[in-house]
């Protein structure tokens, strides 16, 4: 038995928790087959770690343990319940057939199932949306107003979404298991959309107090590893390789005090080479397949930025033409904006000014603040202090992550 004091183990089941937990979760689901009662199950277990570890002992493997656990909870559960609800009578059966013998899985053998996961609320049956909230919801645990802030959508309309989606994977029978090899291609599309738009928010969280949100770009990159491993399509290796550049800088993206550092002032040699050097040989192998993809265009960007050794020395030329492609290949405002910006560095700051005024001209990115804060600084570029300064408070009123407030508040403080 452990003599560890109470506090040290939950302070550990806490730990584990945020480490933890969304894998368990997944493997529960896969155990259980049904959202509902992998969510009962997952707090019921970490109800009894808390009850139980300072008196038992930390197991050795904390997860297997959990999910051992928050399986037999459902059991007794389903148990208990069942003489209220004669439909619960078969899933009791299925979960325990064999009341005596152990659970027949080992940790290491779990290992994907959050990619099996994912690939469940991916499923076509689900609309494209949903299949996105959902996973980003039960794969990653983000909370609706993060999934909103990184759809630029209400969070009522994302939570809407998360239950109709849970609704749909029950009432359809959606099976949880990674698809068939002629069956993947097609869902392929929409869990890279996932994946990505999780690194994003741990690249650059949409609110909050930080800048970065590593827990969630790191679990992006595992899943995209996995992917990669799984299918090594062009665009699933490019995705990966834009993740690892774009993950290479976050040491030089903040300062000690939390604050952001634009890129063309950061220390570059603060940069990881060793997952620049591993990124820029998935960029090479993603364009040698031929067929070169929206994901494999961005990695291009990034490696781009990458190489250069200093900001003066970044070719903008390239880049501006990288995104000349990929406004053709999937058009956006958000890739106009990118574009505009690039076009900035390589013709001046008037000609990128002109491409974010059409933009909004259009009646695009009105809500979308780094619209606003990229218009503030072409013309702060220009010596258009008032449109600046105007456009500065935009992208102030409409941003909700506390380092980029604070720049924001840094620039008009120094505009006056």
């Amino acid at each position: 038995m452990d003599d560890s004091p109470v506090e040290p183990i939950r302070s550990l089941v806490d730990k584990v928790y945020r480490t933890d937990s969304r894998r368990v979760f997944a493997t529960l689901i896969r155990l259980l087959g049904d959202f509902s009662l992998a969510e009962e199950a997952l707090q019921e277990a970490f109800a009894a770690a808390v009850e139980n570890w300072p008196r038992d002992g930390v197991p050795a493997n904390p997860r297997a343990w959990l999910v051992s656990t928050g399986r037999f909870k459902a059991i007794d559960a389903s148990r208990r319940r069942v003489r209220f609800d004669s439909s619960l009578a078969e899933i009791a059966r299925r979960l325990d057939p064999c009341p005596d013998q152990p659970p027949a899985w080992e940790a290491d053998e779990v290992e994907d199932d959050r990619l099996r996961l994912i690939f469940t609320c991916c499923h076509p049956a689900l609309t494209p949306e949903t299949r996105v909230a959902l996973t980003l919801r039960e794969v990653c645990e983000l909370t609706t107003e993060e999934i909103a802030g990184a759809f630029l959508t209400a969070p009522a309309t994302i939570a809407q979404r998360i239950v109709r989606g849970k609704a749909k994977i029950r009432g359809a029978k959606i099976p949880y298991v990674v698809p068939s090899l002629p069956d993947l291609p097609d869902r392929l599309e929409s869990v890279l959309s996932v994946v990505y738009l999780v690194f994003n928010e741990g690249y650059s969280a949409s609110s909050g107090e930080t800048l970065t949100r590593p827990d969630l770009s790191g679990e992006a990159i595992r899943l995209g590893r996995l992917l990669v491993e799984l299918l090594p399509d062009p665009e699933v290796v490019g995705l990966l390789a834009l993740m690892l550049l774009h993950e290479s800088r976050r040491p030089s993206r903040t300062s000690p005090d939390g604050d952001m550092i634009l890129l063309e002032v950061q220390d570059r040699s603060l940069w990881n080479r060793s997952l620049i050097n591993e990124g820029l040989a998935l960029v090479g192998r993603s364009f040698a397949s031929g067929e070169v993809g929206v994901y494999c265009l961005q990695a291009a960007i990034a490696a781009v930025h990458a190489e250069a050794p200093t900001s003066d020395a970044t070719d903008w030329r390239q880049i501006a033409a990288l995104y000349d492609l990929l406004a053709r290949a999937a058009p956006s405002p958000v890739i106009d904006l990118n574009r505009a910006v690039a076009v900035a560095m390589r013709d001046g700051p008037l000609a990128g000014l002109d491409l974010i005024d059409s933009i909004f001209e259009r009646g695009d990115l009105a809500g979308y603040h780094l619209a606003h804060a990229a218009k503030a600084d072409l013309c702060r570029r220009l010596g258009r202090d008032d449109e600046a300064r105007a456009s500065y408070r935009q992208a102030l009123a409409l941003a909700k992550q506390e380092p980029e407030r604070r720049f924001l508040e840094r620039r008009l403080r120094e505009m006056g």
